[in-house]
């Protein structure tokens, strides 16, 4: 039933510093921007990270970080939580070893309020290997 990502999306209500702020923690430019968002396409299976102004966010949506979150593969865990916080996010989830396989994760929220996940997941990293490029 799901598949995987298509787009996450986080609210802005600075939808221009918060395009830029992804910019500069992602090293590209957006890849498609339209009045009101931005996206970028990020990783291996080109997963979409949408910039929504709050405006458009659902009547009811939280105001602050809460709720699930959502983890991205890095290759190096301590070296990306660095870069984050020395760009603005603040901690929300201090790094954690989760049993001794090889899977960490940290969060930040951003200077935005949204929560970004951050993971090292020695499975993805398998999957990833294992795959087969679509012939298509």
């Amino acid at each position: 039933m799901l598949r995987g990502f298509a787009t996450i999306n986080f609210w802005a209500d600075d939808l221009d510093a918060a395009t830029a702020w992804y910019a500069e923690v992602l090293g590209i430019a957006p890849s498609f921007e339209r009045p009101g968002y931005a996206e970028f396409r990020l990783g291996d299976y080109q997963h979409e990270l949408g910039i929504v102004d709050r405006r458009y966010a659902p009547p009811g949506a939280a105001e602050r970080p809460g709720g699930a979150v959502a983890y991205w593969v890095v290759d190096d865990l301590p070296a990306a939580r660095q870069r984050l916080l020395d760009l603005g996010a603040r901690e929300y989830q201090p790094v954690t070893a989760h049993g001794d396989a090889g899977f960490v994760t940290a969060a930040v929220t951003d200077p935005f309020g949204n929560v970004l996940g951050i993971m090292r997941n020695p499975h993805y990293l398998e999957t990833l290997e294992g795959a087969t490029p679509d012939p298509a």
